[in-house]
C-alpha cells in the first residue's frame, strides 16, 4: 500500500479537486541521468573566472599593484588547485603581493604588498600558495 498523505503527494480528482487519490508532482527542472547536482555545480564553478571584490580592487588600485593576464591565469590555476584539495580560504603569495582568496566563491577578498607598514597577520585561512 502506498502512503498518499506524505508531504510530496497531493490527491487530485479528475476535475482537479482534492480527493481522487491521483498524485500530482511538480518538476521545474529535468535532471540528466547519472549526473548529480554537486557534479553539475562543480562543472559550473570550474568554468567561472576569478572575481575581485570591491575592497580588493580598491586595495590593488591604491597600492599600485599591477596584475597582467598571465598573473590572472596563475591565480586562477592556484585557486583550482587548492579547491581540489578541499580548501575554502587561501593566502596566495604572489611576488611582493599577498592575496586573500575565498576559494569557495572564487573571489579575491583583499590584496597586501610588502611595502605596507605594520603587522601583516592573516587569520581564517586553511591554505597558502606561493606563486612564482
Amino acid at each position: 500500500m502506498v502512503n498518499k498523505t506524505g508531504p510530496h503527494f497531493k490527491p487530485v480528482t479528475p476535475a482537479g479537486k482534492p480527493g481522487s487519490g491521483q498524485v500530482v508532482r511538480k518538476s521545474h527542472q529535468k535532471v540528466e541521468a547519472g549526473i548529480s547536482f554537486h557534479q553539475v555545480l562543480d562543472k559550473l564553478q570550474e568554468k567561472q573566472k576569478v572575481v575581485f571584490s570591491a575592497h580588493a580592487r580598491e586595495r590593488i588600485q591604491s597600492r599600485k599593484i599591477e596584475l597582467g593576464e598571465e598573473d590572472l591565469h596563475k591565480i586562477e590555476d592556484a585557486i583550482d588547485q587548492v579547491k581540489a584539495k578541499g580548501s575554502r580560504s587561501s593566502l596566495l603569495m604572489f611576488g611582493e603581493v599577498a592575496l586573500l582568496a575565498s576559494v569557495t566563491n572564487r573571489t579575491i577578498i583583499t590584496a597586501v604588498d610588502r611595502a605596507e607598514e605594520g603587522e601583516q597577520i592573516f587569520t581564517g585561512i586553511d591554505s597558502a600558495v606561493i606563486l612564482r
